[in-house]
């Protein structure tokens, strides 16, 4: 039988493929490699978190939820951002629980962008972030920060890329890869942008609780943003539970009832099971959450000093757990470095071009794994520094 000779989509076509799930690819296929490319805890999830999900199953538990999700859950995540933000979301119409932020963010962009739209994307930025607006049919409008300004993009700088036709800002802070962190005066005069000119934000803060010495600021909590902000998180990094597949979004209700409606027809509803250890995650894993934050500091503090004492120039992550060393010195572009690495001394890092142009120059390495596997990626990488 001959195959269809009509064109595929274009769209979907020129984007090219994820640079973090190509390097993992390629590790999956190799022994003895110490993976600093994916940024997944190396933490179980927590047994009593799992275990409710095993007492559900065994309870029978498996059917489909209603499309917004669990109303136990979701009344347990308004509590949640009331207690720790003081921001306050009707359960029943401003919260919906999705399948992982990914599906969120997807969700948020089409429901907002009409053809043609532009989105304003500070980068260095997360791999579906640009690509997740150009399937919803807009236009993403990058904006470079850099090492010299500690990767915290200006309000300036935003102003400066506005045009009539922005509908959005799409920030994600703590950030991936840089683990850089918007200071609260940043984020307030970010909202005073977003007032003057009638803008949304897409506030994606999965790496909320993954903090290092300051507190975190919700974009929603800002006076005003509130009506203007869909705000994305879930339990994936804080809980280590990213096979669970559960976030949510919360927006005002005329924004959520447009993704909903997208949502019951392609996903339905997240899993119950994954809901159900959810509701636990909330419940009862502060504890788990703080044991994992003062172990991933830890790490953090050892990997950063590692890379500078090798000459890799590596800004302090505030967020997050991952750090986006310089590699400049060594005279390779970010993809050959990553590749020689790999295939010299079993070390798999990011290219830091996979976060956008401005990542070049830079690897992403994440410290979510452990202290021991950390001190044996910088004896192989000193090792790789020197034959250079």
């Amino acid at each position: 039988m001959s195959r269809c000779q009509r064109p595929l989509s274009q769209t979907v076509a020129a984007v090219p493929p994820s640079g973090i799930r190509r390097f993992f690819e390629l590790v999956s296929q190799m022994e003895d490699v110490i993976a600093l490319g994916v940024g997944e805890p190396d933490f179980p999830t927590p047994w009593s978190i799992a275990s409710e999900a095993v007492a559900g199953l065994k309870l029978g538990r498996t059917s489909y939820t209603s499309n917004y999700g669990l109303l136990s859950l979701r009344r347990a995540i308004s509590r949640h951002l009331q207690r720790l933000y003081q921001v306050t979301y009707d359960p029943e119409k401003e919260l919906l629980v999705t399948v992982g932020v990914s599906e969120g963010l997807d969700l948020a962009l089409r429901a907002i962008l009409n053809p043609g739209d532009e989105v304003v994307v500070p980068q260095p930025c997360y791999v579906s972030y640009v690509p997740g607006v150009i399937f919803a049919g807009g236009v993403p409008v990058p904006v470079e920060t850099s090492v010299e300004r500690g990767f915290v993009v200006s309000p300036e700088q935003v102003e400066a890329a506005l045009t009539p036709r922005t509908k959005a800002l799409l920030i994600g802070h703590p950030n991936n890869p840089t683990g850089a962190v918007l200071p609260e005066t940043t984020l307030r005069t970010l909202a005073e942008l977003a007032e003057g000119h009638d803008l949304l934000v897409i506030s994606d803060e999965i790496y909320d609780r993954l903090r290092y010495g300051t507190p975190h600021c919700c974009f929603a909590s800002l006076p005003g943003m509130k009506e203007r902000t869909i705000l994305l998180n879930g339990f994936s990094k804080a809980y280590s539970m990213t096979g669970w597949r559960v976030g949510y979004a919360a927006a005002p209700a005329e924004i959520l009832a447009l993704m909903v409606k997208i949502h019951q027809y392609t996903m339905l509803c997240a899993p119950i099971t994954g809901q159900l250890a959810a509701l636990e995650a909330l419940r009862w894993g502060e504890n788990a959450v703080r044991r994992m934050v003062r172990e991933y500091d830890r790490r953090r503090r050892f990997l950063v000093q590692g890379l500078n004492r090798l000459g890799l120039e590596c800004l302090e992550p505030q967020g997050a757990f991952y750090a986006f060393p310089s590699i400049r010195r060594t005279g390779l572009s970010s993809e050959e470095f990553c590749q020689r690495l790999l295939r010299e001394e079993r070390v798999a890092v990011v290219p830091g071009n996979a976060f956008g142009p401005c990542g070049e120059g830079h690897v992403r390495m994440t410290y979510a794994t452990s202290l021991d596997h950390l001190r044996e990626a910088l004896v192989r990488l000193e090792r790789f520094l020197s034959r250079l």
